[in-house]
């Protein structure tokens, strides 16, 4: 499964790795977060619900305004 999430407010690269830290805390998820396009791309072995992951980012201070899936 792979998805992108759009995340609003990161504004630095410590904001970058709060983002990355959060996600990748989630159990079988590999996050990249790129802060200049203000996106996450999650890559997981497993199925992870987009509740879960908008959480994750949520928790670490960030809004996320869209999930898609990436085929």
């Amino acid at each position: 499964m792979k998805k992108i999430i759009e995340i609003k407010g990161m504004t630095c690269g410590h904001c970058q790795a709060r983002v990355e830290k959060a996600l990748n805390a989630i159990e079988g998820v590999t996050a990249q977060v790129d802060l200049k396009k203000g996106r996450a791309v999650v890559e997981s072995s497993g199925t992870v619900d987009d509740e879960t992951l908008a959480a994750a980012v949520t928790q670490a201070g960030y809004e996320v305004t869209a999930i898609t899936e990436k085929k």
